[in-house]
């Protein structure tokens, strides 16, 4: 069972247990002065992690998690993939076999989920309750259907009790899933973290208050870089994947000047009518956007607000305003430059992926909640925090079910399931469907959300879990065992 969360569990949970808050023998990580990591300055580019991509149906990596990264300009004692935050990017085609052997050389245990992939549960595949412990080594094998659709995903720790530890510290990396060779259109990267580090680099203990609303750091990085420039053509055309891996900050997304379009949401092609602004992304939410470039300059690019999931997001895709925060943030300036270039041709928009077909063969409620106990607050799902060994949901292989997920307390929630997408059929705010897929949906304050999910394949046991990863770790999380009968 799930302990409420305190501020003693909480630094034990991060390594430092109850003796306080010092470095020990690894030299990791965490501290809890009041200096502040500045970021270099002046204006450095948008850098781009290495890509690492699939050949002849296969792609064989070696992920190793360890503290020593650079980032906003600066060496740091975070925590990466190989070196690096964000780590490799993984390009991969349907079809594909995916083998990672993960090195952990953390001061404690961890795991990998390749978030938003529709991949077995079993085996070495996407198992949510593994765990490689500190100095061990593990094998992982993702095979990518055949029918699986082209998009952007992500890959990040999933260790329960220290998710928002180890993705705050910097464990993330995108994952992509190629589209069969198309009309060269240019493409950008943008993984969005944030984190909080002391004056040596090292990253500070979370607030008392993150258990109740979700870390948010101070430094908000672009694929590890402070403010980066972007430089841009003048008339050029290019498709920008970007990616919230922020343990609980959400982003909305403004740029003025260039011409946005959205082409997709959490890996799955949008309808050309749906809206192009504003774009609100949740903790875990992915966006795949067409940028246009007009008149020469410098644009900022805002997240104009979203401190924490906390005022309503709107329907399916996180339509509408975010919280208020902590008011905008430069997360990069786009530099238009240069003479204007001849257009290119305009990119071919894939179909969208049709709606989720019936019929429904049950009908299922879950309940998001929380508590206050005497060690903190503690977070729940029908009123209980998360038990590994207890399975909450039993489905039937072959199934299609729509589950009512409801929220019951006073902060908006983006829920995310494991291994397989859902359809947003209805909410609370009673704005019309957008008939897409995805794996991260925000059920706001107090409403609720309809969803559709198609049991068909993938057999195996899984979670459901609150994307605020604080409060995945503080309980609001539950199990999904799709049986054969």
């Amino acid at each position: 069972m799930t302990a409420p969360i305190g501020r003693r569990r909480a630094l034990t949970l991060l390594g430092l247990g109850a003796a306080g808050l010092t470095v020990g023998a690894t030299g990791w990580l965490l501290a809890d002065d009041d200096s502040r990591l500045r970021p270099a300055s002046g204006d450095r580019p948008l850098p781009e992690p290495t890509a690492l991509r699939s050949r002849d149906g296969r792609l064989d990596v070696r992920l190793v998690a360890a503290a020593g990264v650079r980032l906003a300009g600066r060496d740091t004692r975070a925590w990466g993939w190989n070196g690096r935050s964000p780590g490799p990017t993984l390009r991969v085609r349907p079809g594909d076999l995916l083998r990672v052997r993960l090195e952990n050389r953390l001061p404690m245990a961890t795991s990998l989920h390749t978030h938003g992939l529709h991949v077995s549960p079993l085996g070495d595949g996407d198992d949510p309750f593994r765990s490689v412990p500190p100095g061990d080594t593990a094998d992982y094998a993702f095979r990518i259907p055949a029918d699986h659709p082209a998009g952007t995903f992500w890959y990040h720790p999933h260790h329960h009790g220290s998710v928002a530890d180890q993705v705050f510290a910097g464990l993330v990396g995108a994952l992509v899933v190629e589209d069969e060779p198309a009309a060269a259109v240019a493409e950008r990267l943008l993984v969005v973290t944030d984190t909080s580090l002391d004056g040596s680099g090292r990253v500070r203990a979370p607030d008392p208050m993150a258990a109740s609303t979700g870390r948010l750091g101070e430094l908000v990085l672009v694929n590890g870089e402070h403010q980066p420039v972007i430089d841009v053509r003048t008339g050029a055309v290019e498709r920008w994947r970007i990616v919230n891996a922020c343990a609980g900050r959400v982003l909305r997304l403004d740029l003025a000047g260039p011409a946005v379009d959205r082409l997709a949401f959490d890996g799955w092609y949008l309808p050309a009518t749906a809206a192009d602004q504003p774009l609100v992304l949740a903790p875990g939410n992915r966006a795949d956007l067409w940028l246009r470039t007009g008149t020469a300059g410098r644009y900022p690019l805002l997240s104009a607000a979203g401190l924490r999931a906390n005022g309503g997001m709107g329907m399916g895709m996180g339509m509408g305003m975010g919280a208020a925060g902590d008011g905008p943030v430069t997360l990069a300036t786009v530099a238009v430059t240069g003479p204007p270039t001849e257009p290119p041709a305009a990119p071919v928009r894939p179909d969208p992926a049709p709606p989720l077909p019936g019929p429904v063969t049950r009908r299922r409620r879950l309940t998001l909640g929380s508590a206050m106990g005497p060690g903190g607050m503690r977070w729940t799902v029908d009123g209980r925090g998360f038990d590994p060994d207890r399975d909450d949901q039993v489905v039937p292989l072959g199934s299609v079910e729509e589950w009512t997920v409801l929220n019951g307390t006073g902060q908006d929630h983006p829920f995310h399931l494991h291994t397989r997408p859902f359809q947003v059929m209805a909410d609370s705010t009673g704005a019309p469907p957008v008939a897409v897929r995805q794996d991260v949906v925000t059920v706001p304050a107090g409403g609720w959300v309809r969803l559709r999910i198609a049991f068909t394949d993938l057999p195996g046991r899984s979670v459901y879990h609150c994307h605020t990863l604080d409060h995945e770790d503080g309980g609001m999380m539950g199990t999904v065992r799709v049986v054969e009968s």
